[in-house]
């Protein structure tokens, strides 16, 4: 992990980005536009959206004046968007992932997920999600928010295995036995939300060890995801934002104090409970 396009290597051998951007939130218009081509702009191959964001369009303009502006080719970046509960289904998810593709603006999907683990559903969104893969129409495929009974019920029948698995993940939910269950099987873990949606940016602990490092909060518990082998996508809007948050590939945090991170947790979610959710 030397920088900004160093990868991991997901079971399939497709290369992922540790780090990307992340635009959960982020509305339609200019700022989406231009949160995308900075990151670009100042290193980031990776970017995430979702079809249920409401934001492929921009994110998909932003892309396309990023790489007209820079020389980049579609090849050297990593685009993920997810399928959305209501469309899960074999035809339904097939016809989702076009509208992605449509709305983008691209030929294909780095990384295509489904959103949620909706009970009865997600078998064959899975299926259709194996079509495309087998297809070539997407680099990658994957879940998110499975907990671990979800991932053995769904390669129960799976013909292929889950490449990842993004999920909520901050100091204060460590998800140790999903993480190590993901990387018994292979399967990538990343972290959305990993900064807890800012309510970890003014923890005194958290702050102390940023101090020793002469970093932010933010910078140390990015770091702290990679170096647990965990792939991250931080959102932010501001220009100096995204290009701090991606300022951590030149220093390591000690086990100690990766210990002490570790120590924070409280099984606490920001997000919906995976296994408790109504929509």
């Amino acid at each position: 992990m030397k920088n900004l396009q160093s990868t991991a290597v997901l079971n399939n051998g497709v290369e992922m980005p540790w780090f990307g951007l992340g635009v959960f939130k982020v509305e339609e218009g200019q700022e989406l536009v231009d949160a995308v081509k900075t990151a670009i702009k100042h290193g980031y191959r990776s970017i995430d959206t979702a079809a249920i964001y409401g934001n492929e369009t921009g994110v998909g303009q932003g892309i396309r004046e990023a790489m007209e502006e820079t020389g980049i080719t579609r090849k050297e970046l990593f685009i993920t968007s997810k399928v959305w509960n209501s469309e899960l289904g074999y035809e339904k998810t097939i016809a989702a992932y076009e509208e992605s593709l449509s709305k983008l603006g691209l030929d294909y999907l780095d990384l295509f997920l489904i959103h949620w683990p909706v009970e009865g559903k997600y078998k064959e969104a899975w299926r259709a999600l194996e079509t495309l893969y087998k297809e070539g129409r997407v680099k990658a495929i994957g879940v998110s928010n499975f907990q671990i009974h979800h991932l053995k019920d769904l390669m129960e029948d799976a013909e292929i295995k889950p490449m990842v698995n993004q999920v909520e993940y901050h100091p204060r939910l460590t998800q140790n036995e999903l993480k190590a269950f993901c990387k018994e099987n292979h399967i990538q873990l990343e972290a959305w939300s990993p900064l807890m949606q800012g309510q970890l940016l003014d923890n005194g602990e958290l702050q102390e060890i940023a101090n020793k490092y002469g970093k932010t909060i933010a910078q140390v518990i990015l770091r702290w995801d990679l170096q647990n082998g965990v792939i991250t996508i931080p959102k932010s809007t501001k220009a100096h934002r995204i290009v701090e948050n991606a300022d951590v590939f030149e220093f390591e945090l000690s086990a100690e104090d990766m210990q002490l991170i570790e120590s924070l947790n409280q099984n606490h979610r920001v997000g919906p409970d995976p296994d408790n959710f109504d929509f």
